[in-house]
């Protein structure tokens, strides 16, 4: 059984919105003994599907919350919702916030379960990943294999 669940938000196509499936890939590459790794494009009903049943969870996608491009923030949603000015404007509509806080409602929130944005710029169909969201990732992914080590 998996000890850990982690989940890569975004689209590969539009910049800096790849950030989670990025470090998901990443992750995924490290073949980390007992993580189970998925990739998602932000929808809401997806994000569910795969929460069902975990008990440890690591969500990664890009916010717009004005704070400088590449900043990683972490929120932990079993304490708190995440907050609307990071992940109001979601380019995957009814998306992660909205399918944290349905899981909350009906009782299927992981009992940990940790959202890791990392702050984007440029979300441009055909763009590349931003240099400070690629260094965001690489740093991003350094930290979770070190959560996931100890």
């Amino acid at each position: 059984m998996p000890q850990a669940l982690i989940i890569g938000i975004g689209n590969p196509d539009r910049g800096d919105d790849a950030a989670g499936r990025l470090v998901a890939q990443r992750l995924s590459a490290m073949a980390v003994p007992h993580v189970t790794i998925r990739e998602t494009d932000g929808e809401a009903t997806r994000i569910l599907e795969l929460l069902d049943g975990a008990a440890k969870v690591f969500l990664v996608d890009a916010s717009v919350s004005g704070a400088p491009p590449g900043t990683i923030k972490m929120f932990d949603v079993v304490r708190a919702p995440l907050p609307e000015a990071a992940f109001g404007l979601s380019t995957h509509g009814f998306g992660l916030a909205e399918a944290v806080e349905l899981a909350r409602t009906l009782g299927t929130l992981p009992p940990e379960c940790i959202v890791y944005a990392i702050e984007g710029k440029a979300f441009e169909t055909g763009a590349a990943p931003s240099a400070e969201v690629a260094t965001a990732v690489d740093a991003l992914v350094a930290r979770i294999a070190g959560e996931l080590a100890d």
